[in-house]
C-alpha cells in the first residue's frame, strides 16, 4: 500500500488524486491528522487514518502495511520540523515501508540562506541513515509564493520587496503529478532527484512586468533594504523570527539557489509545466 501524510493539504490532496488515476484506490492509504477532513477520500475507497508525525504510536497503525510512504514536508521550520520529519520516516521503516520519499526542495544544504532548505538538507540526512531505500523529491520553489509576495501590487502599483534573484517557481499541481508518477513507478529514482522546476527563472522585476500585462496596470518593481523590510513585516505583527525566515528566501535567491532550470519534471509530465503567467493569471482573477 502506498501511504501519503498531510493528503489534506494543498499538496498532499493533489498528490492523491493524481496517484488515484493511476494505482486502485485500495492500494492507497492516507495519515491524516482530521480524519474528517478526508471523508471524501474514503467514499472513494482510500484507507483513512489518523496520524500525526508528534505521535509515533499513531503513526505506526496509520503506516500499517505500507510498501512506500511519502512523507510531506511540514509548514514549519528549525529543530522541531526535523524532529517531526525524523519521526515520521522512523515509523515508515518500522512498518516495513520498502522505501521512505520525501517532498524537499530545489535549493536543499546545509549552508543554504533559507532555513526551510536547511531543514530539508537535514531530513535528507536522516533518509540516508534510516537503512531503507529512498527518494526525496527536489521541488522547484512554490508559484503560490511568489503569488503570495505579489501582495496588493496589482491595486497599489508597486511591488516593494528585498533585493532577489532569478527562481524557477513552479505549480502545486505539476509537483503533484511528478510525485504521482515516481509513487506509480517504485524505484524510479534513488535518492535526491534532480530540480523539478518550471521552464524559466524569473525575478520579481519579470513578476511585476507579467502583473503588468495581466492586468493592464503599471507595476513598479521598487527594492527595499532588507532591514526596512524586516521591520514593515514585524509592524504587521509578523512575528522577528518569521520576519529573518521569509528574509532568507530573497537573500537564498540572490546566491542563486533557486535559479536553476531542469528538464526532468516536464519528462516527467510528458508536457511542459505550467508557467507562472498562468498561475498568476489565475490568482488574479480570483482576488
Amino acid at each position: 500500500m502506498i501511504i501519503v501524510t498531510g493528503a489534506t493539504g494543498q499538496l498532499g490532496q493533489q498528490i492523491v488524486e493524481r496517484l488515484l488515476t493511476r494505482v486502485p484506490a485500495e492500494r492507497v492509504g492516507v495519515s491524516v491528522r482530521d480524519p474528517h477532513k478526508a471523508q471524501a477520500l474514503a467514499d472513494r475507497g482510500v484507507r483513512v487514518r489518523r496520524g500525526s508525525f508528534t505521535d509515533p504510536a499513531g503513526l505506526a497503525h496509520a503506516f500499517e502495511g505500507a510498501s512506500q510512504v511519502l512523507v510531506v514536508s511540514v509548514d514549519k521550520m528549525g529543530e522541531e520540523c526535523v524532529k517531526q520529519h525524523r519521526t515520521a520516516i522512523e515509523a515508515a521503516v518500522s512498518a516495513g515501508a520498502r522505501r521512505v520519499l520525501y517532498t524537499s526542495q530545489m535549493g536543499a544544504g546545509a549552508t543554504s540562506h533559507f532555513q526551510a532548505c536547511r531543514d530539508h538538507a537535514a531530513t535528507e540526512d536522516e533518509l540516508r541513515a534510516c537503512g531503507v531505500p529512498f527518494t526525496s523529491l527536489r521541488n522547484g520553489f512554490y508559484a503560490t509564493s511568489a503569488a503570495h509576495f505579489l501582495g496588493q501590487a496589482a491595486e497599489s502599483g508597486t511591488l516593494a520587496l528585498p533585493a532577489d534573484g532569478p527562481v524557477a517557481w513552479t505549480a502545486h499541481a505539476d509537483l503533484a503529478e511528478a510525485a504521482a508518477v515516481i509513487l506509480a513507478d517504485e524505484g524510479r529514482f534513488e535518492g535526491p532527484t534532480p530540480p523539478l522546476t518550471a521552464g524559466q527563472a524569473l525575478t520579481f522585476d519579470d513578476i511585476a512586468a507579467i502583473t503588468a500585462e495581466l492586468t493592464g496596470h503599471t507595476i513598479t518593481r521598487t527594492t527595499s533594504p532588507d532591514d526596512q523590510f524586516r521591520k514593515e513585516l514585524t509592524g504587521q505583527g509578523v512575528p522577528a523570527e518569521t520576519a529573518d525566515q521569509l528574509l532568507g528566501i530573497f537573500a537564498a535567491s540572490r546566491a542563486g539557489e533557486f535559479a536553476m532550470v531542469d528538464p526532468t519534471l516536464a519528462k516527467l509530465l510528458g508536457r511542459e509545466p505550467i508557467t507562472l503567467k498562468a498561475v498568476l493569471r489565475k490568482h488574479l482573477s480570483m482576488g
